[in-house]
């Protein structure tokens, strides 16, 4: 299992939902090129001395609006994927930034009323015997993605990197002017090894991101089935 420990309990979660079958690619990137790309004051975090940048498709299950009962069905699962990196707030607080979320689901969109970087597309996950084929396309637009993704062993002592890359208690957005934040709180993740075959995609290009100059480190997860996202709150001015 790996997780950052909670720091605090998302008691008025909106909304709350389910995170499966998640694949996490991530590879290192020099710091100022990330930097170049993340407002401040936010701090472009470093781990083994460079900034990562991830890229993590998934499923998202059961999205449940505040006040809507358990015993009431939530939205039908859909998939879900976007380039980010992490960064520190000046507070000390560290969180995920998403330079773009991509998701089949036509209502989603509607968060960018609060900076969700959010954009319809065309996205699934599949089964292929052991493996699993992520893909997707932004519409309009020409960015998108594909690759099959192989789970391996359970990882029963994660080591520090391990938690690093796929565990953050926070993601921070951008209005104009204002940085957003928005707490999130759910299980461990229980993580497996993974290797990525067949890559292909432009999101992070069209994010500005740098292409992998080295090795990809990939982990798979089955899932987290209980995510409650807090209320975002502005947190800092933009310069």
């Amino acid at each position: 299992m790996a997780a950052y420990g909670a720091e605090r309990r998302v008691r008025s979660p909106a909304p709350r939902a389910g995170w499966m079958t998640q694949t996490f690619v991530h590879w290192a990137c020099p710091v100022e090129a990330v930097r170049a790309l993340v407002p401040e004051p936010s701090a472009v975090e470093e781990y083994e001395g460079g900034a990562w940048a991830g890229f993590t498709p998934f499923v998202t299950t059961d999205v449940r609006p505040p006040g809507v009962p358990s015993a009431l069905p939530g939205l039908p699962g859909f998939a879900e994927t976007g380039p980010r990196t992490y960064v520190r707030h000046p507070s000390g607080r560290d969180g995920r930034w998403f330079f773009s979320l991509e998701v089949a689901c036509p209502v989603m969109p509607g968060a960018r009323a609060v900076g969700a970087p959010y954009h319809p597309g065309a996205l699934e996950v599949t089964r292929d015997g052991e493996a699993l084929r992520c893909s997707g396309r932004r519409r309009p637009g020409r960015a998108g993605y594909r690759l099959v993704v192989c789970p391996g062993a359970p990882i029963a002592r994660p080591t520090e990197r391990d938690v690093w890359l796929t565990s953050r208690p926070r993601a921070y957005t951008l209005r104009p002017g204002l940085l957003w934040e928005t707490p999130v709180e759910h299980e461990p993740w229980p993580l497996a090894e993974a290797t990525v075959g067949e890559p292909g995609e432009t999101l992070t290009a069209e994010a500005g991101l740098p292409a992998p100059a080295g090795e990809l480190v990939a982990h798979f997860s089955d899932g987290v089935g209980h995510v409650r996202m807090g209320v975002p709150v502005p947190c800092a001015r933009t310069r």
